[in-house]
């Protein structure tokens, strides 16, 4: 089963809208699932939640470190908790998925995404497992830093929330360990294909309740 899911992205306003924070949006909104803040813990350093759910308990974590030092708040939390790599899901913003659709995976290469790379290095192990959001690519690779650090168009925006939606669905397969169930939950969607340059907004989100309870402290 899954009991640490961490959303990727980096701190502050600035980034708050931007498509390298796809991650944060994902535990942003399962968090609101779940009914349970997500406070700042100094000795996990980020921003952490824990919440029981059918009697197990689950940890939700995002990085305050910026992306390319991830892995230090996953490292802290996992080896308090002694969760194994196994038991990690990281969700992460993808260049070469469309927005609107998302990907399952366990294991492989860090793929040049930063957050990915440090937390191989902190864990020692890319053997965890991944939920990769499509935010599209540019078209070049010269232009990539710029497009995660930017806000997405809205038809962009609302095709990426709605796949948090639809993919929040696969949670009772992530608790229960089916990762098969999963991954049918959520690979069966089909890509929004045009966009408008727009503001973006985010759509309200559906929420339902569940028990939860605070988080113990660290080491600071």
């Amino acid at each position: 089963m899954i009991k640490l899911f961490v959303g990727l992205g980096n701190p502050g306003l600035e980034y708050e809208a931007t498509r390298h924070n796809a991650g944060f949006w994902w535990v942003d909104a399962l968090a609101r699932q779940l009914k349970t803040p997500l406070v700042m813990e100094k000795g996990y350093h980020g921003l952490t939640a824990r919440a029981t759910v059918n009697g197990q308990t689950v940890w939700l974590l995002q990085p305050q470190t910026f992306m390319n030092l991830s892995g230090k708040s996953v490292a802290a939390l996992a080896r308090f908790f002694k969760i194994a790599p196994s038991e990690i899901l990281i969700v992460h913003d993808e260049l070469d998925i469309a927005p609107g659709m998302a990907k399952l995976k366990f294991g492989g290469s860090h793929a040049g995404h930063n957050g990915l790379r440090d937390i191989h290095a902190q864990l020692g192990t890319g053997d965890y497992w991944r939920l990769r959001v499509g935010v599209g690519h540019p078209g070049h690779r010269d232009e990539v830093v710029s497009w995660v650090l930017k806000k997405p168009l809205l038809d962009h925006r609302i095709a990426i929330e709605q796949c948090i939606d639809r993919t929040l669905q696969a949670f009772p397969h992530f608790l229960s360990g089916d990762m098969e169930k999963a991954m049918l939950q959520v690979h069966t969607h089909k890509p929004v294909r045009k966009s408008k340059p727009l503001p973006s907004q985010s759509p309200q989100q559906n929420i339902l309740v569940q028990n939860t309870d605070t988080i113990p402290k660290g080491n600071s």
